[in-house]
């Protein structure tokens, strides 16, 4: 399972997250939302290990072991994935065989390519990427499934997908939401989706609902919670709860 305990997260020496508490067991899906600045992508960034976030207080528990100071390969060792929101290019490196070495273990060749293959196939992701350097002169779309495509590769025991469904077409988000839906088959998985808005929710439906605003988790709750997100909108239920959203420009750093 993973438990966040009282975690405070700072950048810069200044706090963005404040206090947060959290837990998932295997099996289940966890939403977590919040308006734009609010800290969702600092805390996936946190739990995935950026050194960029420094944590002054809590801890991060993963299967029962202490992770709140491993680096981000030792986590990924030990089964956790992030799906960027802004996926990076890496020249020169082919996708094909970027997830053989990372993925192909002691593995037949033959065996790892026919899975690979079908996972690309329900992607929808043409075979001739497998040359294509990684996420060079890809569409926004592209990128994205392309990192759906690495986490059903390496099956990590916790995913955590940051605003995967933002810059994907209806079709794509369909795509995108059924590949999701079969990486969960395995009960034996933890999925976090990231997401501002509640589209994404309509095809992968989450065990449990949280609002994180100012840096910490104000509401939590089931499915039901996203359907009330969509019609109130966070103004209203952050008022309803006593929280105030103050106006203010949103820059690039605000959001991560």
């Amino acid at each position: 399972m993973l438990k966040i305990e009282n975690l405070e997260v700072s950048v810069d020496g200044k706090k963005i997250l404040k206090g947060i508490n959290f837990s998932a067991e295997r099996g289940e899906i966890h939403a977590i939302m919040g308006p734009n600045g609010s800290g969702k992508s600092s805390l996936a960034f946190t739990i995935m290990g950026n050194p960029k976030y420094k944590v002054e207080k809590g801890a991060i528990l993963f299967d029962g072991k202490d992770i709140t100071h491993l680096k981000p390969d030792e986590r990924a060792k030990a089964g956790i994935f992030l799906a960027f929101q802004y996926p990076y290019e890496i020249p020169g490196v082919p996708l094909g065989k970027f997830l053989w070495t990372i993925a192909g273990g002691g593995r037949n060749f033959a065996d790892f390519s026919k899975e690979f293959r079908q996972k690309m196939s329900l992607l929808k992701i043409p075979e001739e990427f497998t040359k294509r350097e990684i996420n060079k002169g890809f569409s926004g779309g592209e990128k994205k499934r392309t990192e759906i495509l690495q986490m059903l590769m390496l099956k990590p025991t916790l995913a955590i997908l940051d605003e995967v469904d933002s810059g994907l077409d209806v079709d794509s988000l369909k795509i995108v939401s059924q590949a999701v839906l079969e990486f969960t088959e395995n009960k034996d998985k933890i999925v976090i989706i990231i997401t501002h808005y509640p589209r994404i929710l309509n095809y992968i439906k989450p065990d449990r609902v949280h609002i994180i605003f100012d840096g910490k988790i104000v509401l939590s709750g089931d499915h039901s919670l996203a359907t009330e997100i969509e019609e109130k909108g966070y103004e209203k239920i952050l008022k309803d709860i006593g929280f105030h959203m103050e106006k203010k420009e949103i820059t690039a750093k605000d959001v991560l």
